[in-house]
């Protein structure tokens, strides 16, 4: 995995303003994702940040980049949290969440559309998403919004600006663990 794609896909979320971030990358063996997990956890643990691998297939891994700190306080939310109990999952805590979110993403036949709420998307667009099939949104932006438009589109160009300036500044040199930020 790239140090561009973590540029790409996750600088909202090591910049501190969201709480996870979800992408897919090409790897040859799962050793060798393992080793680059490992990697990024030594540099970003220090700043508050975890990196996942969710799932292999067919030489590509899911990667999970996220703040346990931000995680806990959105599954803490009662709708959440709610919905999440929908889907068997026993909040005891948040990484407990992640093991399961984990189990589902192995077993399941089909895509766990909750795993919006480990993204730090807000739990009304993630059931809006889930109830609707993902048809009928209000507007389409980094996820299917379904309650506060003008508040989403905010913050989607937020994240976008985000990104621009990130990938700016590591496209300068700036290497991604400087770029993290500690909160």
């Amino acid at each position: 995995m790239s140090e561009e794609m973590l540029i790409r896909h996750c600088a909202p979320t090591l910049a501190g303003i969201k709480t996870g971030s979800l992408f897919s990358c090409p790897c040859r063996s799962q050793k060798e994702i393992q080793n680059e997990v490992r990697r990024l956890n030594r540099v970003l643990a220090p700043k508050g940040i975890r990196v996942l691998p969710l799932r292999y297939f067919k030489q590509r891994a899911l990667i999970y980049l996220y703040r346990p700190s931000h995680l806990e306080r959105d599954l803490s939310d009662g709708y959440a949290s709610a919905l999440l109990k929908q889907y068997g999952y026993s909040f005891e805590n948040s990484q407990r969440c992640v093991v399961q979110l984990v189990n589902r993403l192995r077993t399941c036949s089909g895509f766990p559309h909750e795993i919006g709420l480990f993204l730090g998307y807000p739990p009304e667009d993630v059931q809006g998403f889930i109830d609707n099939k993902a048809c009928h949104c209000k507007c389409i932006g980094c996820w299917k919004v379904y309650g506060d438009e003008e508040k989403a589109r905010q913050t989607f160009n937020r994240y976008k600006k985000c990104t621009e300036t990130y990938f700016a500044q590591w496209s300068k040199g700036t290497a991604v663990e400087r770029l993290a930020v500690a909160v």
